[in-house]
């Protein structure tokens, strides 16, 4: 099968001109030509199931041309069995135009999920920093399947409803267009009443109310992988201000609109579309005494009695187009913004590496957002095969620094290069193969150690990823766990410390044997025990597979972790404030030197044992 997923999107990367209902078919692809055809059946479906009505009023002229001698009318059951033929004729054409609706509409929804997700596996990795995982989930997933309801359903009945509008109209008038009006001065007022809720503020409401679905969607995952320090402080969903908000915002919003906003056109719409006869029974008596064939005009009036039953179906089918249209316009607009968003390309002819190295040319990058640079004029080296270490205050931008190695973000002026060549001019493929990275912030999949470890290699064999815990200081995890290497991480009660997830990543990134390393405060949730094996998996980690130096770009708030670095790079406020080894910088005694002697007054700090004072 050929794909489809590209033709949807490109169609809604570029929505301007272009109606939401043009969009989702364009994601639908080759079966777009379904919608049409489920559309055409649904509309003559509408019109066959009007020849019972008509059989309704032959059946009552004939028994009002005979009354009382009932017997006469001989016709009667043939127009019931011609009623019930098209009655099943109709319900057998409208389950094929849902058929065909429904292949579309799924082929839709299938493809905008496509487009959605291989767009962000192109997506720069900082994009997910400033985009909540709740947030694209709802877009991705809950998006896509808001339009299927409007592709399977709401289009195929809007077009039965068009055709039962126009045959409507035509019926109203081919009996008796007096009483035609009067049953059209009830549609015309339930018109006006649709206009009044869907117009406007409506139409600002759809697109607040599912931005309010969004920010309740994001900030309750928020607050569900919160739960533990809301129930450690034994605390309710108010302590989370954040998921609070979004509640009450969604309940203000739903409720101002539906009460102030809704409550009385409704009303009187509801009001008006079911009680039609309101309408008919005036016109009837003010017409009645001067009708000189009163028998037809009495049929007539049974046939507008009964037909009028029609119109709240009609009238509902419309204003859940309209509902259904402004969520569908709103869900391609949502889609369409994760497809805007920037994606990591590779050049027209990439350049190759020439060696390990790093360097970083008078780098300035800021957040989007963001008041200040992250970056300023930053410059250093990080020669092949050596172990270089970013250390600084909080918020210096050592963590910035090291995500532009492997281009999450892409600087604003100046350049990363690697092996000379600028992270830019590099396939993005070709650069995650040379770099391994090991952050403070490690997730683990739930599945077995050994897929987790092999997340970095799929190839690997099972004694590989063996040998990459060996490497990596676990074999004490995996002797703990109840099957070993095939352990599930989450499952029977299985859960590992931060100490200990923080080796498996190393693991990984020794499976992965990449030239270039990068450590982001990896020992960040270590306890002393751990701290120490990890330092052993660092030494490790510094050597690929033949026993030759990587090289290693590692941040660290420990500076006992960086002192046999082969330089030092100090950040602070986004420019490097001095760089050397760690005995050049003492020597210095600038901000690195106040920041040893700060930790080696922390690391001596204890409590009397005595006085139980602090020391």
């Amino acid at each position: 099968m050929a794909k489809e997923p590209p033709e949807g999107r490109g169609a809604s990367s570029s929505p301007n001109g272009r109606s939401a209902i043009a969009q989702l078919l364009a994601f639908s692809g080759r079966r777009r030509v379904l919608t049409y055809l489920g559309c055409a059946l649904s509309a003559v479906s509408m019109l066959v199931s009007f020849v019972p009505y008509v059989c309704i009023w032959l059946v009552a002229r004939d028994l009002i041309a005979v009354a009382p001698r009932w017997e006469e009318a001989t016709s009667i059951a043939g127009y019931g069995w011609v009623a019930l033929g098209f009655s099943a004729l109709s319900i057998v054409i409208y389950f094929g135009a849902l058929m065909c609706t429904h292949l579309s509409a799924f082929r839709c929804a299938s493809n905008m999920r496509k487009a959605a997700t291989e767009h962000l596996m192109h997506t720069s990795l900082g994009y997910f920093d400033s985009h909540a995982s709740g947030a694209l989930r709802r877009v991705v997933d809950g998006c896509a399947a808001e339009t299927e309801g409007l592709l399977a359903h709401k289009l195929p009945d809007t077009a039965g409803s068009v055709a039962m509008v126009v045959g409507m109209l035509v019926l109203f008038f081919v009996f008796d267009w007096r009483l035609g009006l009067a049953c059209l001065a009830a549609v015309v007022v339930s018109l006006a009443c649709f206009a009044k809720m869907m117009g406007g503020r409506g139409m600002d409401f759809m697109s607040r109310y599912m931005g309010s679905l969004v920010k309740m969607n994001k900030t309750g995952t928020e607050y569900v992988r919160g739960i533990p320090v809301v129930k450690v402080f034994q605390q309710t969903v108010h302590s989370f201000k954040a998921f609070y908000d979004a509640i009450q915002e969604f309940t203000e919003l739903a409720q101002d609109y539906a009460v102030k906003w809704c409550q009385v056109p409704q009303s009187l719409s509801l009001t008006v579309i079911n009680g039609v006869a309101a309408f008919l029974a005036p016109v009837v008596i003010l017409l009645a005494p001067g009708e000189a064939d009163f028998a037809r005009f009495l049929t007539n009036f049974a046939f507008y009695a009964i037909f009028s039953a029609i119109v709240p179906t009609a009238m509902t089918r419309v204003m859940f187009i309209s509902d259904a249209l402004q969520t569908a316009q709103d869900s391609v607009a949502r889609v369409s913004e994760v497809l805007a968003a920037p994606v990591i390309e590779a050049p027209a002819h990439p350049q190759r590496l020439a060696d390990n190295a790093i360097s970083f040319d008078d780098v300035t990058f800021a957040y989007e957002g963001g008041d200040q640079a992250a970056l300023s004029n930053v410059s250093f080296e990080v020669p092949a095969g050596a172990t270089v270490a970013l250390v600084g205050p909080s918020g210096g931008g050592k963590s910035t620094a090291a995500s532009l190695v492997p281009r999450f973000w892409d600087v604003d002026a100046g350049s990363v290069r690697v092996g000379g060549v600028d992270v830019r001019a590099m396939d993005p493929a070709d650069l995650m193969d040379h770099v391994a990275f090991v952050f403070q912030a490690n997730r683990l999949f739930k599945q077995s150690i050994l897929e987790n470890v092999r997340a970095a290699r799929p190839s690997a064999s099972k004694d590989e990823v063996l040998a990459a815990l060996e490497a990596a200081r676990c074999a004490d995890i995996v002797e703990k766990l109840p099957h070993g290497i095939d352990t599930v991480v989450g499952a029977d009660g299985v859960y590992l410390s931060g100490g200990e997830v923080q080796r498996l990543m190393i693991a990984r990134a020794v499976l992965k044997n990449a030239p270039i390393v990068v450590l982001d405060e990896a020992t960040a949730f270590a306890d002393p025990e751990n701290e120490a094996r990890i330092q052993q998996a660092f030494r490790r980690l510094a050597t690929d597979a033949d026993g030759r130096p990587r090289t290693v770009l590692m941040i660290a708030h420990r500076l006992s972790t960086v002192v046999r670095a082969d330089k030092i790079v100090v950040l602070d406020h986004g420019r490097v404030a001095e760089q050397g080894t760690h005995d050049e910088l003492l020597g210095a005694g600038g901000l690195y030197a106040r920041m040893w002697a700060d930790y080696e007054q922390a690391v001596s700090w204890k409590i009397s044992s005595t006085s139980g004072e602090v020391a």
